[in-house]
């Protein structure tokens, strides 16, 4: 058994989300996408339609970075940008068919992902994990303005 001092939580949160990214990176590059025009991706499928300052806000990345994703999720024929109904100051973000094609499978990859980094525990250490990160995000959130963008979100 493996055995960590509590004063390595940091380290070991950090590490084991750099090593998720490295994965999921490695598993993008089989449908063209880098890890951030996947994140970008789940989340239009998600929400349907979609502004790009939501975008940002649910991604946590500024604005501008949200708009050359897009750009460039645009130029790969992964979104379209088309008018607000209402405003038309607005443009909206959604899903082209190729998106919602590769969703399933991108996140069948997701499973997969999920289940080597939890390799070797049982269904009932898995959920205990789950609910002790899920703890530890509602502890850091407590001081937080805004609602943590996974509550946020549809369930697919």
């Amino acid at each position: 058994m493996i055995t960590v001092k509590t004063d390595e939580f940091g380290v070991l949160v950090h590490d084991a989300a750099r090593l998720l990214r490295k994965r999921f990176d490695a598993r993008g590059e089989e449908h063209g996408l880098s890890s951030a025009q996947w994140r970008l991706l789940v989340k239009v499928v998600r929400q349907r339609r979609a502004t790009q300052a939501r975008l940002a806000e649910l991604l946590e990345i500024e604005p501008i970075s949200v708009s050359r994703l897009v750009d460039r999720m645009e130029q790969g024929g992964w979104v379209e940008r088309c008018a607000h109904e209402t405003d038309r100051r607005v443009k909206l973000v959604v899903p082209t068919d190729k998106s919602l094609a590769a969703y399933s499978a991108l996140k069948a990859a997701a499973v997969d992902v999920y289940d080597d980094a939890m390799t070797g525990l049982d269904d009932r250490e898995r959920q205990t994990l789950m609910t002790a990160l899920a703890k530890v995000v509602e502890n850091l959130s407590r001081d937080e303005t805004q609602i943590p963008c996974h509550l946020l979100e549809p369930q697919a």
